[in-house]
This record gives structure tokens, C-alpha cells and sequence, in this order.
């Protein structure tokens, strides 16, 4: 019998099975769809921080995750052989006006007291390089905490970790022992059945990959896009926020993302389009991973709702659950237990 089983082979289950081997726990990982079949099986995979300012536990828990990250991956393709495709290489932002350029100037300091000198966040004038974003000040943002990683062949590489130790997404089996639920958006509708009001959503999200290689290049984020410049060669843009929506296939919306991409970054003006991509990314109410017991449920527990920032806190979130359910350490972050979404 496993000593932990985990439902669901997204981001959030895939790498806290790992964490659990890490322990020397056995696992059993239970997905009917198998793994990265929701919106982990995207293609953009930004890692980027929130702003240096109005510190919080979800930011502090953010920041110790990035910094893990570098090494967290190394060990999974170590391990499986896979490669995630992350790369810490920082990412530029355009500064629009001067309010926008007093507030990156004083976010300089409050980066390096609040990132403790393990990054750091500063000004440069564009040099006219094709990558980079227009910027109206002249002025960019540069940080060098953001990574960026492909989310599919991320779960792909904890795949393979995995089967290195003997573990294998299962389509189906008993929850023997405590259990996991890592269900995303599934998980979110059933955990609304039964509350009082709901702890989460859907958002759909689309997102394209270009072929235009500029692999070890930053990331950029301009007019509200992150551009990925994956370690394969291609060039990823997403992406759309859709609370509301009827179908779950890329559409005329995705095409306004790409055409706003080619404008913000010149460069990107004639790079084919070779994917697109369409999911629906589990939202918890608090905004926040939502993490711990299921309530109600003696020995069920939940991981969901890493809306936008998931794939960045997926070091902590691993090791936050694996240390809660094998060994009964509870370090959740105030706005991240289950209740801050009930």
C-alpha cells in the first residue's frame, strides 16, 4: 500500500509525488486523463516575481520558491532525464511614463531589502536590440529573478523523474492512504457543491508559440503579454484571462493577442505561428494556492488553484504539501489554507 496517494497529474501533483519520493515516501498518482492533460500542458511558463513592495506571506513564499527553482529542476531532469526547459534569464519590461519610472526607481531599493541581494531589480536604457519591447521613456525594467520554463515538458520531465523511481500516472486505483487532491478545475467544481459560496472558477486562457529562436534571451512582458523565449528554439505569447466563455478552443481572441505581440516587440512581425493553444486554469477564490486539508474530509487534502503563478511556486507548494501530509508539519501561509477560499 502507498503511503500517499495523489489525484490528479498536473503541475501541483506531479511535483508533490516528487517531493514525497524525495522523503523516501511511496506514491501512487491517479489521473483518468493522464498527466498535463489540463492547463498544465501549456506552452508560456513564465516564472516572474511580484513587485518588490507591500511585502506579504504569499510574496515571501513566492520569492523562496523562485530562488529553489534553479535547483528543484536540475533534480528532476537529473533524475528522469527530461529537461523542463527552465532557464533563469531574467525579464525586461517597457516603463510607459514617468510615474511608471519614479515607481521602478523606488522599487530598486525595496528589491534589494526585501530580495535579501538574491536578485535584483533595476533600470536600463533600450540599446535598440530587435529584443526588446518599445518603451516611451527610453527606460527599461530589469529583473533578474524571472525564469521561465515550457509547462508541458516540465510535467513531461517530473514524468520521467518519476518512472526513475517507479512511479506511474495510474487511469485509475484506490486512494490508499492519505490523499491529495490536485484536481484542478474538476476539483474546484466539487469543492463548490458543498460550500456556501464558491471557492473557485475557471479562467480560460489562450496563448500561442511562434518559430523565433531566442533561446538564453529574457523574458519580456509588454502590454499585459508575456513573451517566452524557450530553450527549443520557438517563442511563446500568451496570454488571455476569459472569465466568461462558451467553448474551450482557441479563437479570434488569441489572434489579438498576437497581433498586440508583433507590435509591442518589432522583432515578432513575421515569426510563423506554429500552435496555438487553448485551457482552463483553476482560479481559488483567495487568488491564492489554495492548500491543506480538505475540510471535512479526515485524511484528504488539497493542492489547487495556482491561477498565473502556479508553475513559479511549485518548489514551495511541493515541499509545503509533501512536509504537511508525510510528517504532519503545517507551514501554509496565512491566505493560502482552504478556508481563505471557503
Amino acid at each position: 500500500m502507498p503511503d500517499i496517494t495523489i489525484r490528479g497529474a498536473g503541475i501541483f501533483g506531479l511535483a508533490t509525488a516528487w517531493a514525497c519520493v524525495q522523503k523516501g515516501a511511496t506514491v501512487r498518482i491517479i489521473d483518468p486523463n493522464g498527466p498535463a492533460s489540463g492547463a498544465s500542458g501549456g506552452i508560456v511558463g513564465a516564472l516572474a516575481p511580484h513587485v518588490p513592495e507591500n511585502w506579504n506571506p504569499k510574496k515571501q513564499f513566492q520569492l523562496e520558491s523562485l530562488l529553489m527553482a534553479e535547483s528543484f529542476w536540475r533534480g528532476v531532469s537529473d533524475a528522469g532525464g527530461r529537461h523542463s526547459g527552465y532557464i533563469r534569464s531574467g525579464r525586461l519590461q517597457p516603463v510607459a511614463d514617468a510615474h511608471a519610472l519614479a515607481l521602478a526607481q523606488a522599487r530598486i531599493e525595496t528589491a534589494r531589502t526585501l530580495w535579501h541581494g538574491q536578485a535584483s531589480w533595476t533600470l536600463r536604457a533600450t540599446s535598440g536590440s530587435p529584443w526588446e519591447p518599445d518603451s516611451a521613456t527610453g527606460q527599461l525594467i530589469h529583473d533578474d529573478l524571472s525564469a521561465h520554463l515550457h509547462p508541458a515538458q516540465a510535467c513531461a520531465a517530473l514524468v520521467g523523474a518519476l518512472e526513475a523511481h517507479g512511479v506511474t500516472v495510474e487511469p485509475d486505483g484506490a486512494s490508499d492512504g492519505p490523499t491529495l487532491w490536485a484536481t484542478g478545475i474538476v476539483g474546484l467544481q466539487e469543492l463548490n457543491k458543498t460550500a456556501s459560496r464558491p471557492m473557485g472558477a475557471g479562467v480560460k486562457g489562450q496563448a500561442a508559440l511562434l518559430q523565433y529562436d531566442m533561446a538564453g534571451a529574457p523574458q519580456l512582458y509588454a502590454d499585459g503579454l508575456h513573451i517566452i523565449p524557450h530553450a527549443d528554439g520557438t517563442t511563446a505569447i500568451g496570454s488571455t484571462s476569459e472569465n466568461q466563455y462558451d467553448h474551450l478552443q482557441p479563437d479570434g481572441q488569441l489572434d489579438d493577442i498576437i497581433a498586440r505581440a508583433r507590435i509591442a516587440v518589432p522583432a515578432l512581425a513575421h515569426a510563423p505561428v506554429i500552435g496555438r493553444w487553448a485551457g482552463v486554469r483553476p482560479r481559488a477564490r483567495s487568488r491564492a494556492p489554495m492548500l491543506g486539508a480538505w475540510p471535512d474530509r479526515p485524511g484528504h487534502f488539497i493542492a489547487n488553484g495556482g491561477f498565473k503563478i502556479g508553475f513559479g511556486m511549485v518548489p514551495k507548494v511541493a515541499e509545503t504539501m509533501a512536509a504537511l501530509i508525510l510528517d504532519g508539519d503545517n507551514t501554509i501561509p496565512p491566505g493560502f489554507e482552504v478556508e481563505a477560499s471557503a
